[in-house]
């Protein structure tokens, strides 16, 4: 076991499931990884979620945080805003194949949503009073939570990886991406290309204690990286630059870039843009 110190580079918020995101420059830690990460979900009339798999526009809906709102921007909408501390009816919404309690934001949201998309759906936020536990496959004796990310609290990328990724990306005659494309949580400098694939814990020095994560499983990217954010189309880059090199055998071959994280220590304290942290490698 070895330690490196990472530098806390960038912070990812998706405050609603498959839109667009926020960089904020710091973010309160919770069990489900940064409040309001993913707290709200899009879900047809069956309270199944929409994903930009499905509905790459999804990624031209712009979220802003204010104090008492989010506020959401789409081409052709007026703005949406939703409170933060104002629910409606409660329900039960399905993500993946776990089914969670959730409440209903309404019919305005619901109508705006499905003015955008072009189909009957609903908006739903999680019930903070829910646990949704991640899979203990990969967490082992620690309990992970998620609200509606796909399964983890936080996803964690390297700036290196997302740098290697591009010069592959330019020798093959393709633009470089951005990093929104991966929807990371957290972006750390200090690490070589890939080596967040080798890292078990990080610690962040932050205000009143230390938050600390655990890196569990590699993620096995879908389509949503090829979906240019700026114009919520798909493509075919950088999804086959990837798999020309990123094959995981811990994944059954699975083509993977970053890593899903959970919260180890560290609820309630804020992580910040500039923070410093050391990572414990499982070399």
């Amino acid at each position: 076991m070895s330690d490196l110190q990472v530098t806390l580079a960038r912070l990812g918020l998706h405050p609603v499931k498959s839109c667009g995101a926020l960089a904020p420059r710091e973010a309160l830690v919770v069990e489900t990884g940064l409040e309001f990460d993913r707290a709200w979900m899009v879900v047809d009339e069956h309270g199944t979620m929409l994903t930009q798999r499905r509905w790459p526009r999804m990624a031209l809906v712009r979220p802003t945080m204010r104090r008492d709102d989010v506020v959401l921007r789409a081409p052709g909408m007026l703005a949406l805003h939703l409170s933060l501390d104002a629910v409606e009816a409660p329900t039960r919404v399905r993500v993946w194949d776990d089914i969670v309690r959730a409440y209903d934001m309404g019919d305005l949201a619901a109508q705006w949503f499905s003015d955008f998309l072009g189909l009957r759906c609903r908006l739903a936020r999680f019930d903070p009073d829910e646990k949704r536990v991640s899979d203990r496959a990969w967490t082992g004796e620690a309990e992970g939570q998620a609200a509606f990310a796909d399964a983890f609290a936080l996803l964690v990328i390297s700036n290196a990886s997302l740098a290697e990724l591009n010069r592959r990306l330019a020798a093959g005659g393709h633009a470089p991406v951005g990093i929104e494309r991966f929807r990371p949580n957290l972006v750390l400098d200090g690490l070589e290309a890939f080596d967040e694939d080798h890292v078990d814990e990080i610690v962040f020095d932050a205000d009143g204690g230390p938050v600390r994560i655990r890196l569990v499983k590699p993620c096995v990217r879908c389509g949503i990286p090829n979906v240019d954010p700026a114009r919520g189309e798909p493509g075919g880059e950088p999804g086959r630059t990837l798999a020309a090199f990123r094959a995981d055998p811990r994944m059954g071959g699975g083509i993977t870039f970053g890593m899903n994280a959970i919260v180890l220590d560290g609820v309630e304290r804020m992580l910040r843009v500039g923070q410093a942290g050391a990572a414990t490698l499982k070399f």
